[in-house]
């Protein structure tokens, strides 16, 4: 019995250290034409490596990103056209921040944090998008993890071991 209480503690422990093991959005739902606060949680560098540097790129249908000041890090806006017009509040909108990148800043390996940035959900896409966020996190000694897999048909983020993270578009909350 005893054996067997410790291979389920076991089983439960891998399975808790692979979950954390990801960067990902504290927020699984955005709802349509509304903002959306994406809280990447970072749980961890590069193997036992600092992270340094936190690139997130903003992907199609997010609006207006606005990164969050982080005390101790310096975050730059990287602008572009979008691929497509939308409308924003009445006005259309072809370019924004593409990119965010979050540097200056020494996270440590068993250290955990959250960066966080601001955009609207574009109501011209369909409700059950998933809107993938690449992130690319850099660590001390030239040490990267690329958390920007985003799933083929037919699979899941689970199929993958570096997920990007997402979110998924809702009219209402909990739909």
């Amino acid at each position: 019995m005893k054996k067997l209480i410790l291979a389920a503690m076991t089983a439960a422990l891998a399975m808790a250290g692979t979950a954390s093991a990801h960067i990902t959005l504290e927020q699984p739902q955005g709802l349509s034409g509304k903002a959306y606060k994406a809280v990447l949680r970072v749980g961890h560098g590069c193997d036992g490596k600092s992270t340094v540097k936190i690139h997130v790129q903003v992907p199609e249908g997010l609006l207006s990103a606005k990164p969050m000041q982080k005390a101790g890090w310096t975050a730059e806006k990287i602008k572009a056209k979008y691929d497509n017009s939308y409308d924003l509040h009445g006005k259309p909108v072809g370019e924004g921040v593409k990119e965010i990148v979050w540097s200056g800043g020494n996270l440590a390996d068993d250290e955990y944090d959250e960066f966080v940035f601001r955009a609207t959900v574009a109501k011209e896409l369909p409700l059950g998008t998933k809107i993938y966020v690449p992130v690319v996190q850099e660590c001390t000694d030239g040490a990267v993890e690329r958390w920007i897999q985003i799933p083929a048909a037919g699979k899941s983020s689970d199929d993958y071991d570096a997920p990007a993270p997402y979110f998924e578009i809702v009219s209402e909350p909990g739909s």
